[in-house]
């Protein structure tokens, strides 16, 4: 984990390089991506909660500061739409023999598919629905963030071992910086939690941190204007 003050930001090629999470928690260079809050997700795993304080004080820190905020939700089609891949995925998370038994537990408007009570999203903020794992898969959210300028990405929400991970690696691949928003992330497995943050960290091509530290580091730059 990058420490605030420990790099200044570098120049070269005409680019801006941060390399320390004060210079990344830039408003105008910053998303926020709340993923997967949904009623379903939490009434599966209601150990989740705990989370929830954290995530809305989150959304509220950028919101304080001007920071874009998006969400995203996971959806499941009708299993006579499913393929291969969605219903290998589904008998394995509803522990399933006989594909002929799987059932949807996300599609569009359903309960579980809606974002918890405390998560509602507002007038200026965006919600992006998804089949798969990654944030970034078959949604408009890297054609929206490049055209904003938005070259960092905070990530808060559940489940980190499982959407969040796959999210952090595929922004990386597009060229973002994630920032991962660790209590502000919540797992459903603690050994799983741990690996994924052992792995998200040991490739260097992401940030960590806390609440506390992103709410501040937000507020100073917004108090100072940084670039």
């Amino acid at each position: 984990m990058f420490r605030p003050g420990e790099h200044t930001m570098q120049r070269a090629y005409g680019l801006d390089v941060p390399r320390t999470l004060e210079e990344v928690c830039d408003p105008r260079r910053l998303a926020l991506l709340v993923y997967d809050m949904q009623a379903g997700i939490f009434s599966m795993a209601p150990g989740l909660r705990s989370v929830i304080p954290t995530v809305t004080a989150t959304i509220e820190a950028a919101r304080a500061t001007g920071v874009a905020t998006f969400y995203v939700r996971h959806m499941s089609l009708p299993p006579g739409l499913m393929g291969v891949s969605q219903l290998r995925t589904a008998m394995a998370w509803q522990r399933l023999d006989d594909v002929s038994a799987v059932s949807s537990h996300f599609l569009r408007d359903s309960p579980g598919f809606q974002l918890i009570p405390e998560v509602v999203p507002g007038p200026d903020e965006a919600v992006f629905d998804k089949l798969g794992m990654s944030a970034f898969a078959g949604t408009p959210l890297d054609m929206v963030l490049r055209d904003r300028g938005i070259w960092a990405v905070a990530i808060a929400g559940v489940v980190l071992e499982i959407g969040i991970a796959p999210t952090v690696s595929h922004a990386t691949d597009l060229g973002y910086v994630p920032v991962v928003i660790a209590d502000a992330c919540g797992s459903a497995d603690d050994v799983a939690r741990e690996r994924a943050l052992t792995d998200i960290d040991y490739t260097h091509m992401s940030l960590t941190t806390d609440f506390e530290t992103f709410r501040s580091l937000l507020e100073r730059s917004s108090r100072t204007g940084a670039s």
